[in-house]
């Protein structure tokens, strides 16, 4: 690949990652509730599941999403059951002292957030088709297909750590100031709101729109 394709294909990578989506929804709500070591789980499960996604890509499984209706809508559909199953989990999320969270319910935590963060990339039909519709551009025939979405992977994944890394801090920014019940519970409505919202934008995805 050669180098201004490769800056053409990362300026590509801060539009699409900088695109408030599930992932960022997820990022800030985990910020927000459990600081941003913890919420370093769910931004690894994102790109643990962004991953699959480049992976299914350049296999070529991305084609079928693209062109089977069935195909495509199991996911999606699997992916807005699992958003709205996040948005009631939040809107009933119980009010919390963070200040007497211990190691244990971090360790308890990790795993859950993990899943949760790879759940929500993984069951994303509309992502999958729409790297399969952006990657094959920055290709180059002549060269190794394998090494150049290699090289296009870790590029996207690197810039995805760092955009949900910079929601994920500046929600827990105000992590602090959410001391009282009803501050948290108006919080967690909010972010509630956010994942249905998600879902919904999700349950309107087309194949013929990619």
């Amino acid at each position: 690949m050669a180098l201004h394709t490769w800056f053409a294909f990362f300026v590509a990578c801060w539009l699409i990652c900088l695109s408030p989506g599930a992932g960022a929804v997820a990022s800030m709500s985990t910020g927000l509730r459990y600081g941003v070591l913890r919420g370093g789980w769910n931004i690894l499960g994102l790109e643990l599941g962004l991953v699959l996604q480049i992976a299914i890509v350049a296999a070529g499984v991305g084609a079928l999403l693209a062109t089977s209706a069935l195909a495509f809508a199991l996911i999606k559909w699997f992916g807005v059951a699992y958003l709205l199953y996040l948005a009631v989990r939040q809107w009933r999320a119980p009010t919390q002292d963070y200040d007497t969270l211990g190691d244990d319910h971090q360790g308890r935590r990790r795993g859950v957030l993990l899943i949760r963060g790879f759940l929500i990339n993984a069951s994303n039909p509309k992502a999958v088709v729409f790297l399969l519709a952006v990657l094959p551009q920055f290709l180059d025939p002549s060269r190794p297909m394998a090494l150049q979405y290699a090289l296009m992977g870790l590029t996207l994944i690197t810039v995805d750590v760092v955009v949900m890394a910079g929601y994920t801090g500046l929600a827990a920014r105000a992590l602090k100031l959410l001391r009282s019940a009803r501050q948290q519970r108006l919080v967690n409505r909010g972010f509630a709101a956010l994942f249905a919202a998600a879902a919904s934008l999700l349950a309107t995805a087309r194949r013929a729109a990619v």
